[in-house]
């Protein structure tokens, strides 16, 4: 018998699964559920994109194109950076086409980090900057961003956090789960921290233009002297609605890039050629699609926030992305226990916060990128649940 144990990565092995998929894989096989889970839109990709993805098959374009993607979408993601952001890249040299933003934060963590180098992280956050930073060989230095700051990473934690075996920063702004945001005046105190460091900051913007009440994202990229220090990811997925199409961009200082590139070359080669062609479409066209999506997301927003607030647990406003993250505190269950008790006695979906690092415990997160009538009806039936938890 072969000895599995010994085989397998302990690095690989000791990792513990997405807990967003736990939960989602569970109220799969369950009939009736509503899923408040996974934060994937539920628009159709914009009917333009579609077309042009359908155009380049009918043309027979679905060869490999350059690793670093078609040139013609390299352009047209400069263009877009720098009318959003006012960031000017070099599209040849200092912007790469990848297989979501997922394989670009994968791709800069192990460009950058070597054995032993610490990557601060701020949490709650997505879950997979942590793994990806164990897999480098790095070490993670976790940062318990607090509800009372709205979850923002603050100048004075982040120096706290600071050594000399610093390499990168993490900075997840919009924040999957809690819905933060760091403005300019926010950013400007980070980048005093940062400006005569070596410390890299990976800025994950997937969810850049996903902001509420008037609030436009600035990427830390924008401030003077962080752009040679700073490498921007963002993708196609939030925003154009294109999930299944695994589409995103890293762009950055060209020898930043360079590593990263030679990384994608060997794992990847190139991404989807039929998606390049159809994120030069959303780019060019979809502004008008992504502002109606936005209008929906905002109303959503409003009604959920309301409701959970209303239901006696407290929310507060997320500002950026498409989740609330409101605190279970008062009813005495852990996170775990709540969204395990509400989906098998009320068959809604949630996530426990503790998926996004350990500050997360105490919340769930609700993904508002559902229908309001879907969002109703599951804090309805929190609201029975909630009732039904008093009488025991």
């Amino acid at each position: 018998m072969i000895d599995y144990e010994k085989i397998l990565s302990s690095t690989v092995r000791d990792m513990k699964p997405s807990g967003i998929r736990k939960f989602f894989d569970i109220a799969n096989t369950m009939k009736d559920v509503i899923s408040l889970g996974v934060g994937e839109p539920d628009f159709p990709t914009p009917r333009a994109v579609r077309s042009a993805g359908i155009r380049s098959l009918e043309l027979a374009k679905t060869k490999y194109t350059s690793n670093r993607g078609l040139e013609l979408l390299r352009q047209e993601i400069q263009t877009y950076v720098y009318k959003k952001y006012n960031i000017q890249y070099e599209p040849t040299s200092e912007v790469l086409i990848t297989v979501g933003g997922s394989e670009a934060i994968d791709a800069t963590i192990r460009a950058i980090v070597n054995p032993g180098d610490e990557v601060i992280i701020p949490e709650p956050s997505y879950v997979c900057y942590e793994p990806i930073t164990r897999l480098a060989g790095g070490v993670p230095v976790v940062i318990n961003t607090k509800a009372e700051n709205d979850f923002k990473l603050t100048p004075e934690e982040l120096l706290s956090a600071i050594t000399p075996k610093t390499k990168a920063l993490i900075l997840p702004y919009p924040c999957n789960p809690t819905g933060a945001i760091m403005e300019r005046e926010d950013l400007e105190k980070i980048a005093k921290v940062l400006r005569d460091t070596d410390i890299i900051v990976i800025s994950d913007e997937i969810y850049a233009e996903l902001t509420f009440g008037g609030t436009k994202h600035v990427s830390i990229a924008s401030l003077e002297g962080m752009k040679e220090r700073t490498v921007l990811i963002n993708g196609f997925s939030k925003t154009f609605s294109m999930t299944g199409w695994r589409l995103g961009y890293a762009c950055g200082p060209e020898p930043i890039l360079t590593q990263i590139t030679k990384i994608h070359q060997y794992a990847i080669m190139c991404a989807p050629t039929t998606s390049q062609y159809a994120a030069i479409e959303a780019l060019r066209s979809c502004d008008e699609a992504v502002a109606n999506m936005l209008e929906e997301y905002d109303a959503r927003r409003k009604v959920i926030v309301k409701g959970f607030n209303d239901l006696g647990l407290e929310c507060r406003e997320p500002k950026g992305a498409f989740y609330a993250f409101p605190s279970i505190k008062s009813t005495g269950l852990t996170s775990e226990e709540f969204c395990e008790r509400l989906l098998y006695s009320k068959k809604v979906a949630l996530v426990p916060g503790n998926a996004f690092g350990e500050s997360g415990e105490g919340h769930v997160r609700a993904s508002y990128c559902y229908s309001l009538s879907h969002i109703k009806e599951a804090l309805e039936r929190i609201g029975e649940f909630l009732e039904e938890l008093k009488k025991q």
